[in-house]
């Protein structure tokens, strides 16, 4: 089997195993959506499976590799996923939205109707007080699909490339305004107004792109790079 045949089907494999490991014990995929503080907190890293701690975000950035972008041509969000997948009887949407409102989330169902919590992308503490205003909440990719398709994942079977899309990692409730202005840019183009959350959003993206392999820009690797440098100690989500 040749070795993109094997990473792609030990992704397939490793999602297999969550989804099992969900139906067996439903209240425990909730463990995935512990909210995240901007920081570099320990709740919701994610561990390989022997428990050692995650390696260091500018280690896991020197393990990307650095091309060009390949064309966009043929992008589109079905490429990736066709709606929200349903968790655990609800809304992975509704899920997200739960995770970062933490205990402050009213809910209806499987439906969050109200709360309030600090929005990472403008630092603003935002207040919902109905259903109509929770929708105008946005879920983000971290590393947006069409980042994600020019740096490999067009290469990259279904299967991994729906993983990119509804991985909680790569997902984040968001301000509207802010996830518009940031379209599908990268790091080399587009950083969160909040810049105590910087460190958390690339390490994030490097994440991410590290989990799926997926590459990085020259550009791109040097804007991540400068953001570290101030938080040398951040701790990325994934073992190298």
């Amino acid at each position: 089997m040749k070795l993109k045949g094997r990473r792609a089907f030990a992704v397939v494999g490793a999602l297999i195993g969550v989804v099992v490991w969900v139906l067996i014990n439903p209240e425990s995929y909730d463990v995935l959506f512990t909210p995240i503080e901007n920081t570099g907190a320990e709740e919701g890293v994610i561990s390989n499976e022997s428990g050692e701690s995650v390696s260091l975000a500018i280690d896991i950035l020197e393990k990307l590799e650095v091309k060009g972008r390949a064309p966009k041509k043929g992008y589109s969000r079905e490429q990736f996923y066709s709606g929200w997948p349903t968790v655990d009887g609800c809304s992975l949407r509704q899920r997200i939205i739960k995770r970062e409102l933490g205990d402050s989330a009213v809910l209806d169902g499987c439906n969050v109707i109200a709360g309030e919590f600090d929005e990472p992308y403008t630092g603003e503490h935002r207040v919902f007080a109905s259903r109509e205003e929770i929708s105008k909440i946005q879920i983000d990719h971290v590393v947006a699909l069409s980042d994600a398709w020019q740096k490999g994942a067009q290469y990259k079977d279904y299967e991994v490339r729906n993983a990119i899309a509804t991985d909680p990692l790569n997902l984040l409730a968001v301000d509207g305004a802010a996830n518009e202005q940031k379209s599908d840019g990268d790091a080399a183009t587009w950083l969160p107004k909040n810049k105590k959350f910087r460190c958390q959003y690339v390490t994030r993206q490097v994440s991410v792109k590290y989990k799926y392999g997926l590459w990085v820009t020259e550009a791109e690797k040097g804007a991540i790079m400068r953001i570290l440098s101030n938080c040398p100690n951040e701790r990325g989500f994934v073992n190298i």
